[in-house]
């Protein structure tokens, strides 16, 4: 595996640079005329923190690794946190290092193949938000995501995840929250998801995920929902995350080789 740290992908006037690192197969000569698939995977932390470097703690440093090993560049993404910039800025993020991925893996010697997202918690619900309104990719993995705002505890309360996320309560804006909703977009011709939730989760709860993906295939659209018994967020009380991961990699791995 060749790692590139610190590429930056965007630039937004006033914000720091957007960065993402690259985490790319050893190719042999002839393999770097092909193109690979690519995986951009968006971390959680509520929208508030968190970062490329850091992913799910029960899956440690294996996280990245096993990706490249199954065949895929991956690009690890940054975004600006909502201490830095309220909705719309993180899915915007999201959307431009979708749209900026296979240019840097050229500079890299890489050709992309198909581009997927992956994210955890709050970067599931901005990897389903971004390829629900314009991010072109041909697969989702959503793990734990919020996918309806307006649904979530706290509609009042102006310190929750949600109302920092938005800017303001989401009680107070009803419109905003349906708008920064994936469930608000799904669509028929959206790309196939998978979305996978702990059925102990008490942070964000499963039914946004069992809701999200009903309204999903009733659009007409393709979901696969699984609920891990007695995981929580995180994955944390899941008797083998690790298997969680596989099986994720080979959905993405069997939509690239359709």
């Amino acid at each position: 595996m060749r790692s590139f740290s610190g590429v930056e992908y965007g630039a937004v006037p006033g914000f720091r640079p957007l960065e993402l690192d690259l985490h790319v197969p050893d190719l042999s000569a002839d393999e770097t005329k092909s193109r690979v698939a690519v995986i951009v995977h968006v971390h959680g932390g509520g929208w508030r923190r968190g970062s490329r470097r850091h992913p799910l703690p029960r899956l440690g440093e294996e996280f990245y690794p096993a990706m490249v090993r199954a065949g895929f560049a991956v690009a690890a993404i940054d975004y600006r946190l909502s201490g830095e910039a309220t909705y719309p800025a993180a899915v915007e993020d999201v959307r431009a290092a979708v749209a900026a991925v296979a240019g840097l893996l050229a500079e890299h010697g890489v050709g992309a193949g198909p581009v997927f997202l992956w994210g955890d918690s709050a970067g599931g619900h901005l990897a389903l938000l971004a390829a629900l309104t314009g991010a072109e990719v041909a697969g989702v993995v959503a793990w734990f995501p919020v996918t309806d705002l307006a649904a979530m505890p706290g509609s009042s309360d102006p310190q929750t995840r949600e109302a920092l996320f938005l800017g303001a309560p989401t009680g107070a804006v009803p419109e905003l929250a349906r708008e920064a909703s994936p469930i608000t977009h799904v669509r028929a011709d959206a790309p196939p998801m998978l979305v996978v939730h702990g059925d102990s989760d008490t942070m964000v709860p499963y039914g946004q995920s069992t809701t999200f993906v009903s309204a999903l295939v009733a659009s007409g659209g393709t979901a696969e929902l699984v609920l891990v018994p007695g995981a929580g967020h995180f994955w944390d009380g899941a008797e083998d995350p690790s298997a969680i991961h596989r099986q994720a990699i080979r959905f993405l791995r069997d939509l690239a080789e359709a």
